[in-house]
């Protein structure tokens, strides 16, 4: 009887100790708030709505863009963040879709990938952000734009490097879903890359960010798609 009690409490004990260690693998770092983050939205939610916006939706990549001068076009609005993630758009959706744009360019994902989130909670949110733009704004039309590549060389971002296989991955997954559901998926990533398959220098100068070559490539394979004018 002792001995069954025994048997009893250490099965207990090694299952606890399995689960315990299984959560803690998949924790996941869902923050994204920063001062940064705060400054931006709180900007955004004042600021009044017009017909007819043109989004261009992301994280730092987005942000340092001068879009509305890029496409001399005021209806253009640039809603990146620096530092933004899935988590953080997920949180401030609501305010790009307010004005019910006609279109919405997005770039998001490079952030959480660096932070190690699972490929598949990425996705998740990347389909919730997709899901919840067309319920709420049907009009309007959608542009998912690949994750671009990155350049191992430089150091700045290292938690940014070394990626590659997260991002192929991701974009590849969105290509598909994009197709399955009818959205327009926009390849940047094999248009960005050097002959050894990165993030080419003519494009940035820390590995991560692009510089205005790189802003006047994005501008030229929109037009060239005919997705802008």
């Amino acid at each position: 009887m002792i001995m069954m009690l025994i048997r009893v409490i250490f099965f207990i004990f090694v299952s606890l100790s399995f689960s315990l260690s299984a959560n803690a693998q998949v924790k996941v770092d869902t923050t994204y708030m920063s001062t940064y983050y705060e400054q931006k939205v709180t900007l955004f939610r004042l600021l009044p709505d017009t017909k007819k916006e043109i989004i261009f939706l992301g994280n730092s990549i987005t942000d340092i863009g001068e879009w509305a001068e890029i496409w001399n076009n005021k209806k253009v609005k640039n809603r990146g963040i620096s530092g933004d993630n899935t988590f953080g758009v997920l949180a401030r959706l609501d305010e790009v879709i307010s004005s019910a744009p006609s279109k919405i360019f997005i770039m998001i994902g490079i952030n959480d990938i660096a932070r190690e989130t699972p490929d598949s909670i990425i996705f998740s949110n990347y389909k919730k952000i997709l899901k919840t733009i067309r319920v709420q704004s049907p009009s309007t039309k959608i542009f998912v734009q690949s994750i671009l590549p990155t350049n191992d060389d430089f150091t700045e971002f290292k938690r940014h490097q070394q990626k590659t296989a997260h991002i192929i991955a991701i974009n590849k997954v969105l290509k598909q879903y994009c197709v399955e559901n009818k959205i327009t998926y926009v390849d940047l990533y094999s248009s960005f890359l050097d002959q050894d398959k990165r993030l080419n220098r003519q494009y940035t100068n820390d590995g991560l960010h692009i510089n205005g070559a790189g802003y006047m490539k994005w501008k030229e394979i929109l037009i060239q798609k005919g997705y802008m004018k």
